[in-house]
C-alpha cells in the first residue's frame, strides 16, 4: 500500500450560509467515514485560514519570520487527509470523493516518500525520466 496526501485547496473568501456550512460538513463527515471503512485513513487536519500563518526562513543563520502564507493566490490549502491506496487508480477514486474536489476548490494528490524504501535524496530517477 502506498501513501498520499490528499490536499484540498479553496477559496477562504467563499462565504457559506449555515445550512450550506453545514451540509458540506456533513460531507467531509461521510468522507472520512468511507476513508476508515475501507481501511485507508492515515490521517488528516483542516488548518485554519492563511491569516493565521506564519512563513519561516533561515537566511545567513538568522531566523526571518513574516506573516501569512508564502505566496497569495485565489486558493489556500484548508486541509489534508493521508491515506492509504494499492495504487494510484485507488488513490484518485478516493480524492474524488473528497467534498473539496466539487466545492469550486481542488484536491490535490501526491505520493508521500517512504523513506524506508527509497532514497529521496537520489536523483537518478529525475534523471532516467528526462
Amino acid at each position: 500500500m502506498a501513501r498520499y496526501a490528499v490536499l484540498i485547496y479553496g477559496d477562504e473568501n467563499i462565504e457559506q450560509d449555515e445550512a450550506t456550512a453545514g451540509q458540506v460538513m456533513a460531507e467531509y463527515n461521510a468522507y472520512g467515514e468511507l476513508l476508515t471503512g475501507r481501511g485507508a485513513m492515515s490521517g488528516g487536519e483542516a488548518l485554519h485560514t492563511t491569516s493565521t500563518a506564519t512563513t519561516v526562513r533561515v537566511v545567513d543563520g538568522k531566523t526571518i519570520t513574516t506573516d501569512g502564507p508564502f505566496i497569495e493566490s485565489k486558493e489556500a490549502l484548508g486541509g489534508f487527509y493521508l491515506i492509504e491506496a494499492e495504487n494510484l487508480d485507488a488513490a484518485i477514486e478516493l480524492a474524488a470523493a473528497c467534498p473539496g474536489a466539487k466545492y469550486g476548490g481542488a484536491v490535490e494528490l501526491r505520493p508521500c516518500v517512504d523513506f524506508a524504501a527509497e532514497n529521496p535524496w537520489d536523483p537518478s530517477p529525475l534523471v532516467a525520466r528526462a
